[in-house]
């Protein structure tokens, strides 16, 4: 595993049961702030599904990744939604509610 993988993983598992963060501010807490594909690639294959809760990381917008892993986007929603993630009328988690700012990972 390399240092960067490592720092997303963990910054992954700073985010908080029952909120949620975008690609952006993982990037940013893993000292890479302009690497969201990066860390969209890494978590599309986190092998430590169940502890590392990357069902957690969405879109800046809110919407859910088409391409979650570990079986699609409605799946991400029903993990969500099981910790009380709400979410936009038009199916997107609600950032002002739900968004976190994960601290730096050193």
């Amino acid at each position: 595993m390399t240092e960067f993988q490592r720092r997303v993983f963990e910054a992954v598992a700073r985010i908080p049961r029952g909120k949620a963060a975008p690609y952006s501010e993982v990037a940013r807490a893993a000292g890479s702030p302009r690497a969201m594909r990066a860390v969209g690639n890494i978590l599309h294959n986190n092998p430590f599904f169940g502890v590392v809760p990357c069902h957690r990381v969405v879109h800046a917008d809110g919407s859910l990744a088409a391409a979650f892993a570990f079986g699609g986007e409605g799946e991400q929603r029903k993990m969500l939604e099981a910790e009380d993630v709400g979410f936009t009328p038009d199916g997107r988690v609600d950032m002002r509610l739900y968004g976190c700012v994960i601290k730096e990972v050193d």
